[in-house]
């Protein structure tokens, strides 16, 4: 295995009329933290959406660690955070891991510990018991997470992950992040905050459904002559000369 994810010519249509994605070719090694960079409405929802396999192709391939993406071999070796809240409110925070959990597999023994661990990791275990319909927004965004983080799955696919959360927090996740990378974990995360594509091991700019670019940051920096993710992609869009 040479890749953790591979797409080849990529297209998009939705309701047979708009081009959500067009003609995207890419691929990503594994243990990187990717991002997928672009501005509300630029297709970074849409193309997660396609390598979970939630979203049906118009054209072209995606395979996830060389099976198709969306086939049922993949399941316990992906997580997929979305924008929304996807975590039952009326049951508390440690209910949901668990549950969870047990709807993901994880042996009955080793739910419990399972369960302490994901809690800490994302600075929960003192929300534990609190009903999660009684979390402020930033706090259901760390359930969502931890519910990513079941089973030390080898792909996660995180939407906005970091949307409504403080500062410091958010600093502690981008380190779980790299973390995570170091053991082995490849991890796709979208943003439209540049600061964050700066965290990245590898860039995705995307733009109104095409990929304008792939590379490190420092790499995109050095083909615009820039000396900030931001300056790069507005370079790559047209909105200034390098």
């Amino acid at each position: 295995m040479n890749s953790a994810v591979r797409i080849e010519g990529v297209t998009v249509v939705l309701g047979g009329a708009f081009t959500a994605l067009k003609d995207i070719s890419v691929e990503i090694s594994p243990g990187k933290v990717v991002g997928f960079i672009g501005p509300s409405g630029a297709g970074k929802t849409t193309l997660m959406r396609a390598i979970v396999g939630r979203q049906r192709i118009t054209e072209g391939a995606i395979s996830i660690f060389d099976l198709p993406a969306g086939s049922p071999q993949l399941r316990p070796q992906l997580s997929y955070m979305t924008q929304e809240v996807s975590v039952y409110s009326d049951l508390t925070v440690r209910e949901n891991i668990a549950y969870f959990a047990t709807v993901f597999g994880v042996p009955k023994r080793q739910v419990k510990s399972q369960v302490a661990s994901i809690l800490q990791t994302v600075h929960l275990t003192d929300h534990a018991e609190s009903m999660v319909q009684e979390l402020s927004g930033g706090q259901k965004q760390r359930v969502s997470l931890a519910i990513a983080l079941i089973g030390s799955p080898k792909l996660m696919v995180l939407d906005e992950p970091t949307v409504g959360l403080d500062p410091v927090l958010r600093e502690e996740l981008w380190m779980l992040f790299r973390t995570l990378a170091k053991q082995g974990t490849t991890l796709l995360i979208s943003s439209h905050v540049m600061d964050e594509a700066e965290r990245c091991d590898e860039l995705l700019l995307i733009r109104d459904g095409a990929l304008l670019a792939h590379g490190s940051p420092v790499d995109l920096q050095k083909q615009t002559k820039t000396t900030t993710v931001e300056q790069a992609f507005l370079t790559l869009v047209g909105g200034r000369k390098s």
